[in-house]
């Protein structure tokens, strides 16, 4: 399979993991692209990989967790700057066995979704976290 062209757009996914009134959130490594920024735990879809594989494999990596992938909340595209789009796929994820650790992150941390525009995200999860604030 060849790489997405500059206009196809590559999916990611996002997983809203909460817990106790709780949403799990990540912060970058400073060494990754977007260093120390904040997101939702996720990753790029593979090839051959349905979105719901893919944040099922992204959870066991980021976190070693089984979680049970649940409705998907939204999606929508975003563009980086000189980066090809990006098709953002954001699932729900209320169930999961074993308790997550930190696998990929700087940090993770449980937070309310109030207060989550109080963190420095990802621009692409901007839009989401705006909508979410309005629920």
């Amino acid at each position: 399979m060849s790489p997405p062209s500059s206009k196809t757009p590559l999916a990611v996914v996002a997983a809203v993991i909460r817990r106790n009134g709780l949403i799990l959130i990540g912060q970058r490594p400073m060494e990754n692209r977007h260093g120390m920024k904040w997101e939702f735990p996720g990753g790029k879809v593979e090839p051959g990989e349905e979105p719901r594989q893919a944040i099922q494999r992204e959870l066991r990596e980021e976190l070693g967790i089984e979680a049970e992938i649940g409705a998907e909340i939204t999606r929508y595209e975003y563009r980086y700057p000189k980066r090809p789009p990006i098709q953002l796929i954001f699932f729900s994820v209320d169930r999961f066995s074993g308790e997550p650790e930190n696998l990929a992150f700087q940090k993770i941390q449980w937070e309310a979704l109030e207060k989550l525009r109080d963190y420095d995200f990802l621009e692409a999860d901007i839009r989401f976290i705006k909508s979410l604030n309005r629920k």
